[in-house]
Formats: structure tokens, sequence, C-alpha cells
């Protein structure tokens, strides 16, 4: 019989490797105003998981429940709350990356912060898409606004953001080329990728020219490469921080631009990816789901750094 004012919750009390990990009993949260109660059925883990649990990251604080993906079930709503009902079916990212929390049965966050799931994907599909999905939409309608007929160069095009960006630059009439190695090639193809290089045994720079973006979430010699095949007027967005004290100059002397994006919650970009969603236009490939206890050995399969697509940990 379930507590109802406890929950199960996967918590570290310390930084280190995936077995800092452990299945706690905490007190079940309670919505503030403007937020909702979630209970929780499906988060997925994102490279940023296992970054925080092994070194903090953004978040120096302990003991910390990690996870920002989130799908499930309204449970209750904070005063104010005019979007969703208890009941109803919500997914989306937690306010990154101080929202944290939705590796465990229940979870509280602002209402404009999800949207509704869509009717035609269970909770697992739901869970896997939030974060990796609003990176790859403000990423490429946000800040590239990425129209039809350009070129995109997508890196790591088999990752969880990567696979997902394919999909989005497609839905927009992009021709679409992907970096990634040989065996996932197929797999690439077939979310609609126009190219697919090999970058194992081909240097991007040989096989692609006139970029109008680039969609870059590796950073170091990657992001420092990817200029050099960018158009003048063209855009290369990195999700980590570059090393190049003179990236700038390089980047003004080809007249292109950089911007290095980090994700933030988005009721509207929400609604824009379940849109998506909702017209066959974007599926998260799932690589593997977890039950809720068995977060350590989602972690271990994340960084392994082999994986395709996304993770996720789902609470019966």
């Amino acid at each position: 019989m379930t507590n109802p004012i406890t929950m199960q919750a996967i918590q570290q009390d310390s930084h280190g490797s995936p077995e800092v990990l452990t299945q706690v009993v905490l007190a079940r949260p309670t919505p503030a105003p403007g937020q909702i109660l979630v209970a929780v059925r499906a988060a997925g883990v994102n490279p940023t998981d296992w970054k925080h649990r092994a070194a903090g990251l953004f978040l120096g604080r302990l003991p910390l429940v990690l996870g920002w993906d989130v799908s499930g079930v309204v449970e209750a709503v904070g005063f104010g709350v005019t979007l969703f009902k208890p009941g109803d079916e919500v997914f989306g990212m937690l306010p990154y990356p101080h929202g944290v929390g939705s590796h465990a049965e229940y979870v509280t966050g602002p209402a404009r912060a999800l949207a509704h799931k869509p009717t035609g994907i269970d909770h697992v599909q739901a869970g896997a898409l939030p974060l990796a999905a609003l990176t790859a939409y403000q990423a490429i309608v946000d800040t590239a606004a990425v129209h039809a007929g350009q070129r995109v160069l997508i890196h790591a095009a088999a990752g969880g953001v990567g696979h997902l960006a394919v999909q989005i630059a497609k839905s927009r009439g992009a021709y679409v080329i992907g970096t990634a190695s040989a065996p996932k090639h197929d797999f690439i193809r077939s979310l609609g990728a126009d190219e697919v290089i090999d970058y194992r045994s081909t240097d991007f720079r040989d096989a692609v020219q006139d970029v109008d973006m680039v969609l870059d979430p590796l950073s170091g010699d990657t992001r420092a490469r990817s200029l050099e095949v960018l158009r003048p007027g063209g855009i290369l967005v990195s999700l980590l921080p570059g090393a190049d004290p003179d990236e700038a100059a390089k980047a003004a002397a080809r007249e292109v631009r950089v911007e290095t994006l980090l994700v933030e919650a988005d009721h509207a970009g929400m609604n824009a990816v379940a849109g998506l969603v909702a017209s066959g236009s974007l599926r998260a490939h799932i690589e593997a789901a977890f039950p809720l206890a068995d977060a350590a050995k989602a972690h271990a399969l994340g960084e392994t750094g082999r994986t395709t697509g996304k993770i996720v940990l789902t609470v019966p």
C-alpha cells in the first residue's frame, strides 16, 4: 500500500561513480503556488545527470535527487494553476539546472514547465523527450531559425539530442547531414538524414561545405573545425563551452555566428514538441528502460558513450 506522505527516490550523498546512487524514502513534496505535483511514470536520463552525479557541475549541493525529464500524471495543483487538473497526463523538463528531482515517485515543478502529454505515445516515450528535444528545438528553431532549403550539419546524430535534432531539422524542410560511426548510419538515414559522414574515417571538413547551421554537442576540436564548414552568415550552436580563446576572431573573419546554448524550461517549446510528436514528425529512440531502483545501471550504460537515442527510468 502506498504511503500518502512519503515516496521512493534515487539520491546521492556524495559525488562519484554510479554506486553513489541509492534508493531512499523521502517526504512527498507538496506543490507551491504556481506548481503542480506529478506522479512520475517515466523520466529520462541524460548526460547532464551523470555529469552532475560524478562532479556536481552546476549543482554542488548534497544530498541530491537527479532528473529533469518527467512524464506522469498530475496528482495535485498549487494555488493559481489553471493549465492542468489532477488526473491530466503531462510531460516536460523541470527548470534547468536548479529545478532538478524527477528520479523519484513524485516531483513538483512550475506548471508552465510542462505540457499535456500527446495521447499517441506512452510515458516511456514522453519521458525520453523533454530535455533532449527542447535542446534541439531551442538550437534549431529559436536560435538558428532554420528554414526550408538550408543545410544543417548535426554532430553525434545518433545521440540523445542528435537523433531528435535530425527529425526537427527535417520537419523545417532542411537538408540534413549527420556525423556518426558507420554502424549507426542506417539508423540516422531512417530518421530522414540526407547524408551521413563516418567521423572515424572521414574529416567532415572534406565531405561538407557551405552549411547554414552546425549543431555541436561535442565541443573541443569538433567545435573548432566546425567553423570551417559554415557559409558566411551561418551559425554554430554548441551545447558545451569552447576552449579556443581566438574563436570570436575566427568567427568574425569568416562572417559566422557562434552561440553556446543552455536548455531552458519552456512551455511553448514543449507544446511545439508535442505538436511534432502528434504529427508523426518526432519520436524518441529508446536504447533501454530501467526501473527506478536500477538508476545506477542506467548511468553506467549512459557513460559508455555507445548508446543510441535515450535511456529512461520507469516508475510503476
